[in-house]
């Protein structure tokens, strides 16, 4: 274990940090700050594994399948992380985007010894899922040699589904165990070994554009609006508001009026005001055109009177 440990890149000591703890706090801050702008071209690199990955996970959803994240530790928390955003931002069924952490609930705010080096709990956990072969199940791991997560890729594998692996090192067991490898190359921490620094970036990046780029691809944005948003506080309210005003032209009252009647479904309001319709009939044409708002909109002969 420790010679295996070892060779990894996130696991290096970088002599330029080696005395941090003789620094100030400002010369701490910019040395960080330095280190962290370096992530974002190494998420560059990686694009297009990433985006041949997403391509594939949303042909499968397309279908009806799920994206499952799974990880451990750091990694584990950013993938429930990423999971859980994905109902509020997106609209989305829970069991849609799901995230599991070797551990169970308890790992998401304190270790629990042993749970990454379980491979069995992994591959049960896929089982305990009923993952299938519309499903795509995402494995991350920042040293990309979690037991518990090549584990539930093989798992997943033996199941038919689509494997994606993301590691923050090169030649990676996850990788090997993943029809699609995604590596991006972060190199040493700060702290060293502490991957929640650079490489727990890059995995929150990277996440970013699997969790986003597979809901525009399912339809869930219209332009650059999450017009899926549940407005379950003031703010959210707000910004669905702005969002229909935006979108219809109409002014912020009017929209507002739209959406209460909608039951502050941002799609139906939007209907609601471009084609002259009640709630009922703005919800029976969004139906008729598969829930998608750019088709309804492209409706011929269905204004209200």
């Amino acid at each position: 274990m420790t010679d295996s440990l070892a060779g990894l890149s996130t696991e290096q000591s970088d002599p330029r940090y080696r005395e941090i703890d003789r620094l100030s706090t400002e010369q701490v801050a910019r040395l960080m700050n330095t280190a962290d702008a370096t992530v974002p071209a190494a998420v560059a690199e990686a694009i297009p594994a990433i985006s041949t990955a997403i391509d594939a996970i949303v042909g499968r959803m397309k279908r009806g399948g799920r994206l499952i994240y799974v990880g451990a530790g750091t990694s584990g928390r950013l993938a429930v992380l990423d999971a859980s955003e994905c109902p509020p931002t997106f609209g989305t069924d829970p069991e849609l985007v799901q995230g599991v952490i070797a551990g169970g609930e308890p790992a998401l705010t304190r270790s629990v010894e042993g749970a990454e080096d379980d491979a069995p709990a992994g591959a049960a956990a896929m089982e305990e899922r009923e993952v299938g072969a519309l499903d795509s199940v995402v494995g991350v791991s920042a040293s990309g040699r979690a037991p518990f997560v090549v584990g539930a890729l093989r798992e997943a594998a033996r199941r038919g589904a689509l494997t994606v692996a993301l590691t923050c090192n090169a030649g990676a067991p996850i990788a090997a165990a993943a029809r699609h490898p995604i590596e991006v190359v972060v190199g040493a921490e700060v702290v060293t070994g502490s991957t929640r620094l650079k490489a727990g970036t890059a995995q929150k990046l990277v996440l970013n554009m699997i969790s986003t780029i597979a809901m525009v691809g399912l339809g869930r944005t219209y332009g650059n609006n999450m017009i899926e948003v549940s407005a379950a506080n003031a703010k959210l309210a707000d910004r669905a508001t702005r969002m229909v005003s935006d979108i219809t032209g109409a002014g912020l009252s009017a929209a507002r009026s739209a959406l209460e009647e909608a039951g502050w479904n941002v799609k139906v309001a939007v209907l609601m005001v471009e084609q002259g319709l009640d709630s009922e009939g703005a919800r029976t044409l969004l139906t008729a055109h598969g829930d998608n708002l750019e088709a309804a909109l492209a409706a011929e002969g269905v204004r209200g009177g």
